[in-house]
C-alpha cells in the first residue's frame, strides 16, 4: 500500500481539530486530502461522480448537520468500499459499539480511536486498510448442492478430512490437529461446509457426514502414528450424533479397528449444542471423558452461556471464537472480552484455544495473555493428511 497514492477525507466539525488531523496525514506522506466540515459535505464526496474516489475517511462522531452514525448508515446503504476510521470524545465502550454498528451496516471500518488523536494510533488503523483487489481476491460464492447430491458424494467417498494444526503458544510445538470436512467434488473442486451442511441439517442427517469424518480422521491419525508422528486429532460432531444410543459402541469399535487410544481423540461441539440440561446428554459427555476422550466447546462466546451450566460440563478445552481473536490486539473492547474468556478457562482449569489467528500481532497478543493454544491461517490452512508431515518438518525447522 502506497499511502501517497490514497485519497483521504477528513470529516471534522471543529476547524482546529480538522486541520490537526490533516497535518498528521501530511507528515506521513499523504498527498491527497479532502476536508469536510459537516456530514452532508462528507457524504457528497463519496458520490460516484467525484474522482478520485475516497479511499480512507476519518469521521468525527459529533459531525454537525448529519452526524457520523447517519453518515455511516448512508455509506452502508450505498455499499461504499472506502475504509472508515471513527474518532470521538466518547468512551471506549461507545466507540466499540460504533465499530460494531458499522460492521453490521457492511462498512469497511478500520477502527475507532478516542480524542485527542495520536498520530501513531491513527496510522496503526490506516495500516488495516486493504485496497480493492488486494490480498484475498474476489469472493466467489460456494455452490449449494442438494441432499441427493451430497448423499451421492458421501457414497462415492468423495468427502475427506482436512487438518489444521493447533500450536502451543508458549513453546511453538504442534499439539494437535483439528478436522475440517471437505468435499472433493469432481466438477466444483474442493468444497467447504457452505456447500453441503445446510442440506444435511435440513434433512437431519448430519450423522451421515459425522461418521464418515470420524472414520477417516481416525484412519489419518493411525497413518501419522505409523509415520512416527503421535499426534491427537479433534473431530467436530453434531449433538445428535453423540446422542445416538449406539455411539459409544461404534466409536469404541472404530478405535479398536485402527489401534488408536481414546486419549488421542477430542470431540468438538458448538457452545449452543452442549449447554443442555438433559441428564442423558450430560451422562454421555461424562462417559466420553472418563474413557479418555477430550471434549472441546467450539465457537465459545457466540451463544448465550449459562456459566453455572458451563462449569458443570466436563470439557477439556474452551475454543474462543475468531470474532474475539481477530483484531483483539488493536481494539481494547475486544481485547477485554478475550481476556475474560481466557480467565474463565483458567478458573475452570481448562485449556484455551484461540481460533482464527491471522497475524503475528494476534499471535504475540495471545502469548502475552497466557492463551494455551492457537490455530489459524497465520499458522496454516487446513490441509490433507498427506501434506502434514512436510508442513511439520518446515514448522519445526522454523522454530
Amino acid at each position: 500500500m502506497d499511502i501517497a497514492q490514497l485519497h483521504f477525507l477528513v470529516a471534522e466539525g471543529d476547524q482546529v481539530q480538522r486541520h490537526a488531523l490533516a497535518d498528521i496525514l501530511v507528515h506521513v506522506g499523504v498527498g491527497h486530502i479532502t476536508q469536510a466540515p459537516d456530514g452532508h459535505t462528507a457524504l457528497r464526496h463519496f458520490n460516484a461522480g467525484i474522482t478520485p474516489a475516497v479511499d480512507i475517511a476519518i469521521i468525527d462522531l459529533a459531525l454537525p448537520g448529519m452526524d457520523a452514525l447517519e453518515l455511516i448508515r448512508r455509506l452502508g446503504e450505498a455499499r461504499c468500499k472506502a475504509g472508515i476510521i471513527v474518532v470521538g470524545a466518547q468512551t471506549n465502550a461507545v466507540l466499540f459499539s460504533v465499530e460494531t454498528m458499522a460492521d453490521a451496516y457492511g462498512v469497511n471500518v478500520l477502527g475507532a480511536i478516542g480524542k485527542p488523536v495520536i498520530g501513531s494510533r491513527l496510522m496503526a488503523l490506516v495500516a488495516n486498510y486493504l485496497q480493492p483487489g488486494e490480498g484475498r481476491g474476489e469472493f466467489v460464492p460456494a455452490p449449494k448442492l442438494s441432499f441427493a447430491e451430497v448423499g451421492q458424494g458421501l457414497q462415492a467417498r468423495e468427502f475427506d478430512p482436512f487438518f489444521q494444526p493447533k500450536i502451543e503458544l508458549e513453546t511453538g510445538q504442534v499439539k494437535g490437529l483439528e478436522m475440517f470436512a471437505r468435499w472433493r467434488h469432481p466438477l466444483h473442486g474442493v468444497l467447504g461446509p457452505a456447500s453441503f451442511m445446510q442440506a444435511l441439517e435440513d434433512h437431519r442427517r448430519v450423522d451421515f457426514l459425522d461418521w464418515t469424518m470420524i472414520e477417516k480422521s481416525v484412519v489419518a491419525c493411525r497413518t501419522l502414528h505409523d509415520q512416527g508422528v503421535p499426534i491427537s486429532v479433534s473431530i467436530n460432531v453434531d449433538q445428535t450424533t453423540l446422542a445416538h444410543p449406539q455411539f459409544m459402541e461404534q466409536i469404541a469399535a472404530c478405535l479398536e479397528r485402527h489401534r488408536i487410544m481414546a486419549d488421542y481423540i477430542t470431540f468438538e461441539m458448538t457452545e449452543s449444542s452442549v449447554l443442555s440440561t438433559d441428564p442423558h446428554f450430560l451422562e454421555r459427555l461424562l462417559r466420553l471423558r472418563m474413557k479418555g476422550f477430550g471434549l472441546a466447546i467450539d465457537d465459545y462466546g457466540t451463544g448465550r452461556s449459562n456459566l453455572q451450566l458451563l462449569a458443570r460440563i466436563p470439557f477439556s478445552e474452551l475454543k474462543i471464537d475468531r470474532s474475539f481473536v481477530d483484531g483483539a490486539s488493536k481494539r481494547a473492547a475486544i481485547g477485554t472480552v478475550l481476556r475474560s474468556c481466557l480467565g474463565l478457562a483458567r478458573s475452570l482449569d481448562r485449556k484455551s484455544v484461540a481460533v482464527g489467528v491471522e497475524t503475528k500481532q494476534d499471535w504475540d497478543f495471545l502469548q502475552s495473555l497466557g492463551c494455551t493454544y492457537a490455530q489459524g491461517y497465520y499458522i496454516a490452512k487446513p490441509m490433507p493428511v498427506e501434506d502434514f508431515p512436510g508442513w511439520l518438518a518446515d514448522w519445526q525447522h522454523f522454530f
